[in-house]
């Protein structure tokens, strides 16, 4: 499908391109062409007013008063003249019978005075150019000049030039051609990789909601087939079923905010955010789930070094919306408690690591801990607040880092279950995080060490309208 798209994609970009060059090397000719019969034509008539010139018209007697031209005087000196210039000159008489020539034999051409220039067919490949001039004196016609002038003088640059545009053109349609193929590949990458993005999201949405689907209705059948079964059983597939649908209520809301914000539709309602504030609410509703791991959380406050600039309760104050940042806080900070386990559980992995690993293992893992640092800092002279959630988990490798914001992504699924042995996740939390983290102007980034934790850095402008550098 993409092969055809590109295909045509490049024969569009040479079929436009070559018409282009067509037009172009068309006007060429004809521009080219127009000039030298222009250049031919004023050639032609320099000549008639130079003969006019030098013709000598004598007066008969002056009973008849008539002139006459005399033709031997006349034509002595332009004979050897011409011939160099490979111009021809003719001298009719008024009643139209040739008089003189320089050609060789007489030209069966017909007299037709015309000062403008005229192709002259004598033969297949002998064509001239002849402009003829009639001659009078005091409204008595005396003769008529015909001078020609051979159109291979003409024919010759224009085959030269014909074929030059022929191969030249030829040539720029060919190199178009393979420009077209490589531009058109280029082109059609990032729908490519849409498509595959978009062709794995759909797998993975609809593998997410075809588990919790297929519970709810093997649920169903059973209450269904078993109608007298112990009021116990049925409120336990009853809360199965809620939960399964709260989940699925949690997937679409989730789907339905990235896709939302791919479009543009969902714009952050901007009003002044205290950011410390925020975190504290944050914090305050996970905490009790931080207390069942037995995990310490904590915030950290850095004040400005300087002061006396920021004197005023507006120091971790910036243009948000305050729903958004709620969600991307709350997903940064569960996900820290989630892959941040307990010392019981993370010294029975020690027994299967080296022990010089496991003595720096245990050094790291004595107190597992969630940190959030919120503090301020200045770049480009431009402020912002910069939000560092820090967990001692067991870290992130280096090949899922380049992956850990791409939808239903999971480091290691196999973890990704409650006790019910149902998914505990869907894989879109760091996406939308990321979603809310752009849609504020603002930039994440993820370290990780590990055996020793993971460190999501956020950096949110203080005002909206100002790009973050990068960090």
């Amino acid at each position: 499908m993409f092969q055809a798209t590109r295909r045509r994609l490049a024969l569009w970009y040479t079929t436009i391109t070559a018409i282009l060059l067509l037009v172009f090397a068309t006007g060429v000719y004809l521009y080219v062409r127009t000039t030298l019969i222009d250049r031919i034509d004023d050639t032609l008539n320099h000549v008639i007013e130079v003969v006019n010139r030098s013709l000598v018209i004598q007066q008969v007697p002056v009973s008849e008063g008539r002139y006459w031209v005399n033709v031997e005087a006349s034509f002595h000196d332009n004979a050897s003249a011409v011939e160099d210039d490979h111009i021809d000159l003719e001298w009719f008489d008024s009643q139209g019978q040739l008089i003189w020539s320089t050609f060789s034999e007489p030209l069966s051409i017909p007299l037709h005075p015309n000062r403008n220039g005229k192709t002259v067919y004598l033969s297949r490949d002998h064509l001239l150019r002849q402009v003829t001039e009639r001659v009078e004196i005091n409204h008595h016609v005396l003769g008529y000049l015909r001078v020609s002038h051979p159109w291979f003088e003409v024919t010759k640059p224009i085959r030269q030039l014909f074929l030059d545009l022929t191969i030249g053109t030829s040539l720029m349609v060919i190199c178009v051609a393979a420009m077209g193929w490589f531009l058109s590949g280029i082109a059609i990458q990032p729908v490519i990789e849409s498509y595959q993005s978009l062709k794995q999201f759909t797998a993975d949405a609809s593998h997410e909601l075809r588990n919790p689907i297929a519970m709810i209705q093997t649920n169903v059948e059973m209450a269904l087939a078993y109608p007298e079964a112990e009021p116990q059983l049925q409120q336990r597939q009853l809360r199965v079923i809620e939960r399964l649908t709260q989940r699925l209520g949690n997937l679409v809301n989730d789907l339905l905010f990235l896709a939302r914000s791919d479009s543009g539709i969902i714009q952050p309602n901007y009003k002044p955010v205290p950011l410390d504030a925020l975190l504290i609410e944050v914090i305050e509703e996970q905490r009790i789930y931080a207390q069942q791991k037995e995990i310490f959380l904590s915030l950290h406050l850095v004040e400005p070094q300087d002061r006396a600039l920021h004197v005023t309760d507006e120091v971790f104050t910036l243009q948000g919306d305050w729903d958004q940042l709620a969600r991307l806080f709350t997903n940064l900070i569960s996900n820290a408690l989630e892959h941040t386990g307990s010392n019981a559980k993370k010294n029975s992995d020690l027994n299967f690591q080296p022990e010089q690993e496991q003595k720096n293992t245990r050094e790291n893992l004595q107190s597992p801990s969630v940190e959030i640092q919120l503090k301020q800092v200045k770049r480009e002279r431009q402020t912002y607040l910069q939000v560092k959630v820090k967990d001692t988990g067991n870290g992130i490798p280096d090949s899922a880092l380049a992956h850990i914001f791409d939808r239903f992504y999971r480091v290691d699924p196999s973890r990704y279950h409650n006790q019910n042995g149902m998914n505990g996740g869907t894989g879109l939390g760091l996406a939308i995080a990321r979603a809310i983290v752009e849609n504020h102007h603002g930039q994440i980034t993820v370290e990780s060490i590990l055996h020793q934790g993971t460190t999501f850095t956020v950096v949110l402008p203080v005002n909206p309208t100002v790009s973050t550098p990068k960090i």
